[in-house]
């Protein structure tokens, strides 16, 4: 993982532009990984699992600030569409560990479940360069869009309701 941090902190530097580029646009379409992360308690988080829902798969970090300006738009999409199957996964890719990431989901109030990632899991989606990349997965399983860099919450919402 530490070979693309350096590359993943300038892209998160770039990326202060109001606008998202594509990740891979070639991987829309496919069928996303069926990987298994583990939680901040440890515990198992399987996106196969979730196949039924619509998923959004954050890569992100605590240090990332794109990344922690999308924070509050994830959490109102959790809280508005939560009961209407979308499950918001945020995958942080801190070097800290769960502990970090833990006091930082705690102190911002994320009600997200959040995952702790790593360069085989930017790999199994991509082997994207920068955070945030985040990833629409429709209820078949399959990725409907993909993005590096943030994008307005309102625009992001759009594309949510749009596989709801």
């Amino acid at each position: 993982m530490k070979r693309f941090i350096p590359a993943l902190f300038a892209l998160c530097l770039l990326s202060l532009a109001p606008f998202a580029v594509p990740a891979h646009a070639a991987l829309t379409g496919q069928a996303a990984p069926a990987l298994t992360f583990k939680d901040l308690a440890g515990q198992p988080v399987s996106l196969a699992a979730l196949k039924g829902k619509v998923v959004v798969v954050d890569f992100w970090a605590t240090w990332c600030g794109p990344c922690r300006l999308e924070i509050p738009g994830y959490i109102e999409m959790q809280k508005k569409y939560g009961k209407d199957g979308l499950v918001v996964i945020g995958v942080s890719l801190d070097q800290g560990g769960p502990k970090v990431v833990k006091k930082f989901v705690e102190a911002n109030g994320m009600n997200y479940t959040i995952v702790m990632g790593g360069s085989e899991d930017v790999d199994a989606f991509g082997g994207f360069n920068g955070i945030p990349t985040t990833f629409l997965i429709g209820r078949d399983g399959k990725i409907l869009h993909e993005k590096t860099g943030s994008m307005e919450s309102a625009e992001y919402e759009k594309l949510v309701k749009q596989a709801l």
